[in-house]
């Protein structure tokens, strides 16, 4: 398969990252100073990771709302130019393509911001759908570049940098056009970390200027920059469930607690059906939170036991570096998942408890998002 490089590959491994393969065919970096480092810095100060590998869907023409709409399970028509929305995408049955953010740039133009994985089937997905509508559909994730900046000290720093945008009254969920230098650029209040963040949208061809003026600037607030590792350990501890690990095509939005972004209203949408069965039947099963005892996390996929029964399965154990402990997310059969629940998982060959516990696990009430 080829190997794809972001416009920031050269200054990365400058850095001495450790780099991989991250999906999409790209190459990115898995980790730098370390995670626990990286994870800390970010909480504390301001971190900042390339995510170039995210897939970027340009959609023009008068239809482009009705498109995006009918892919989404959010609502598109209620957005305005400058507005972002989370959504999921579904199949027919309902089960999740993927999870995206959808940014309004006007009355006829959108851009969803994909997985990068993902995006490997959401271009064609798009392209299906689009047919015999008067929308047109670009895959233009190579073009853009897209770092984003995360962390306490997140505003100040690009306040330090960017010119004509506003960042003191730029609102999470909504974007702004800034310029860095001589370069034009969206700034994006949005991040999957937990904290005060910056998603920019930067031309592939001026992102090294942009690069070294953050890593110039960021001296002087404690900027270090974090890989795909540290990225998965923020998000754990708020409980941000990840495609391709907590849910996949073959569970719906409501299996991950997403159903809250589901617009039933809006008129009628792919999976709409499949998903209003879904709510009226009700699960069985629901995905929660754990705390584990010890200091190793359990493998994806363990098992989940209460008195010997499986009851589940954790898709996600890592260090909540924050907290100090180890923390999982896992889908568990009811009526195993009410918040105090002992369980077992077998880590190593060594049973080891583990406890139903609220999520987020870390800033439960948002305070730190709002910076």
């Amino acid at each position: 398969m080829a190997e794809r490089r972001s416009p920031f590959y050269s200054s990365i491994v400058g850095l001495g990252a450790t780099m991989g393969r991250v999906g999409g065919d790209f190459i990115s970096a898995k980790t730098y100073s370390g995670i626990a480092d990286e994870h800390l810095n970010t909480r504390r100060n301001v971190g900042v990771q390339d995510l170039s590998t995210m897939g970027k869907m340009d959609i023009k023409g008068p239809d482009a709302e009705a498109l995006v709409n009918y892919v989404i399970v959010n609502d598109a028509a209620a957005m305005k130019p400058g507005q972002v929305r989370y959504s999921t995408v579904c199949r027919e049955d309902g089960g999740i393509m993927d999870d995206l953010t959808v940014f309004r740039l006007a009355p006829e133009h959108f851009m969803l911001v994909t997985g990068s994985v993902n995006r490997l089937k959401m271009l064609p997905w798009l392209l299906h759908h689009a047919q015999g509508r008067k929308a047109y559909v670009t895959d233009i994730t190579a073009a853009i570049a897209f770092p984003t900046i995360q962390g306490p000290r997140s505003r100040d720093l690009l306040k330090a940098l960017v010119a004509e945008a506003d960042l003191d009254r730029l609102k999470r969920w909504s974007f702004a056009s800034g310029r860095i230098g001589e370069t034009k650029i969206l700034i994006s209040r949005t991040g999957v970390t937990g904290e005060l963040g910056f998603e920019l949208f930067v031309p592939a061809d001026e992102a090294i200027s942009v690069w070294n003026a953050l890593m110039t600037a960021g001296r002087d607030f404690g900027l270090k920059p974090y890989g795909v590792l540290a990225m998965f350990t923020l998000g754990l501890e708020k409980a941000y469930p990840a495609h391709g690990i907590d849910m996949d095509e073959s569970r719906t939005p409501f299996h991950v607690g997403l159903d809250r972004w589901i617009k039933f209203d809006k008129g009628d949408f792919v999976g709409r059906e499949a998903l209003l069965k879904v709510r009226d039947k009700g699960l069985d099963e629901q995905w929660v939170g754990l705390i584990l005892d010890g200091d190793r996390p359990a493998a994806t996929d363990a098992r989940v036991l209460a008195d010997g029964e499986d009851v589940g399965i954790v898709t996600y154990a890592d260090h909540g570096y924050s907290l100090g402990k180890v923390l999982a997310t896992a889908h568990l059969r009811l009526p195993f998942t009410a918040v105090g629940t002992e369980l077992g998982i077998d880590i190593d060959g060594k049973p080891t408890r583990a406890v139903v516990a609220p999520i987020p696990f870390f800033d439960p009430e948002g305070v730190r998002l709002r910076g």
